[in-house]
């Protein structure tokens, strides 16, 4: 959640077009290889004045035009496996301002839908102190083959408006939990606190609130949640997003990860240390958990803090140990995070989705030279990404980890 922050970018193409050095291998028509030794120099290197954090970066050779001109960007032979023989990335709709493409990707396979919401506090979208983002929702089976086939097809899949009943205050993040739809709401004013909000994804999309407070004590501003595949508790986000965003009132509560376990209605922290803790996401086989770090993105941006993917073991017991810097993220920052069923690390970040392979290496991206503030699989082969005022919608090889599944041992 960094809308707030994005700046004016600047195009950076200067010298000589990256090269495939092995012929043999098939390059999907939608993917291009990105040779990184071809920029390890360059003539001139701009100073942090002109070039910052949320500054783009075109590789020598190439423009910000062609680089989304072939979206899947090979940094490594490895993202072949996961694009597959013939990638292709859909824009399924786009707004002139309103960041109505935000976060809280979440799956529904009983009905094929995505659901996903607004940007809450954006000051294009209205939201925050005067109206809750909206929830929204598409169906999947209605993307034929003719339509994933186009790159531009905006306008031709519906956007459904959801009425949560009762609403869901400026949802966030949200992931499947039970059957049901689990939403961090980031609250409102001093009045209606930060909660939990479990939702029926079947009309009347009734909801209920599992947790609202710390020992009567108001969260910050929720932002992003995941199931521990291992033991079912929830693990989730709290930084202070709404504060900046001028929604929420100053923090009380450090900004940290916490963990619930519905059952018994423990709530705990798990791991503190976070300037701004914002996606989460738990490896297939449970024993990690991935947790980003957007603090670059305070009040008043601090390009020398962290923009950083954070990996922890998952002990048996559920407390997590031995942090390590996973990856660091230009441009932009990594927000949204999810993993495929053989481990690799994806992020939303500032010029789309970033990939990762299970020891940090960025592999490859989807481009859409934008922001993607988060992104969901749908399965195996298909993805939706938002980039804020574009609707996306990505067939690839690889399968998503469906949240709370254990894969492996």
């Amino acid at each position: 959640m960094y809308s707030l922050f994005l700046v004016s970018w600047l195009g950076l193409a200067v010298g000589a077009v990256a090269t495939l050095h092995d012929g043999s291998l098939n390059i999907p028509p939608q993917a291009q290889v990105i040779d990184q030794r071809s920029f390890n120099t360059l003539n001139s290197v701009p100073p942090p004045s002109q070039v910052d954090g949320f500054s783009p970066f075109s590789p020598p050779g190439t423009s910000q035009e062609s680089l989304k001109a072939r979206p899947f960007h090979i940094y490594d032979e490895e993202f072949l496996d996961i694009i597959g023989p013939n990638p292709t990335l859909t824009l399924l709709n786009h707004t002139q301002s309103d960041p109505i493409f935000h976060e809280a990707t979440v799956w529904y396979p009983a009905k094929d839908e995505m659901f996903f919401v607004q940007n809450a506090g954006a000051p294009a979208a209205g939201t925050g102190l005067e109206k809750s983002a909206i929830i929204q929702k598409i169906s999947l089976s209605a993307i034929t083959p003719s339509i994933a086939n186009q790159r531009n097809a905006s306008g031709s899949v519906k956007i459904e408006i959801v009425d949560s009943n009762p609403v869901v205050i400026n949802p966030n993040g949200a992931t499947n939990y039970k059957g049901q739809l689990l939403f961090m709401g980031e609250g409102q004013g001093e009045a209606i606190a930060p909660a939990m909000y479990l939702m029926n994804p079947e009309p009347p999309y009734n909801t209920t609130v599992i947790l609202d407070n710390f020992f009567g004590r108001q969260f910050n501003s929720l932002n992003d949640v995941s199931i521990n595949p291992r033991n079912g508790e929830i693990y989730f986000t709290d930084p202070t997003y709404g504060y900046t965003q001028d929604f929420r009132p100053p923090p009380a509560l450090p900004k940290q990860v916490w963990r619930f376990d519905e059952a018994t209605g423990v709530v705990r922290v798990a791991a503190d240390g976070f300037q701004m803790p914002n996606g989460i996401a738990f490896s297939p086989n449970g024993k990690h958990v991935y947790i980003t770090d957007t603090g670059i993105a305070q009040i008043d941006l601090d390009f020398s803090l962290p923009s950083t993917i954070y990996r922890y073991d998952v002990n048996e017991d559920g407390t997590l140990e031995n942090r390590k810097a996973f990856a660091y993220v230009t441009p932009g920052l990594p927000d949204g995070i999810h993993v495929d069923t053989k481990g690799n690390v994806y992020a939303g970040c500032g010029d789309g989705v970033q990939v990762f392979n299970p020891s940090g290496k960025l592999i490859g991206k989807i481009y859409v030279g934008s922001v993607s503030a988060n992104f969901q699989f749908a399965g195996e082969g298909r993805m939706v990404v938002l980039a804020e005022t574009e609707l996306y919608y990505a067939t690839l090889a690889a399968e998503g980890a469906f949240p709370g599944k254990l894969y492996g041992d």
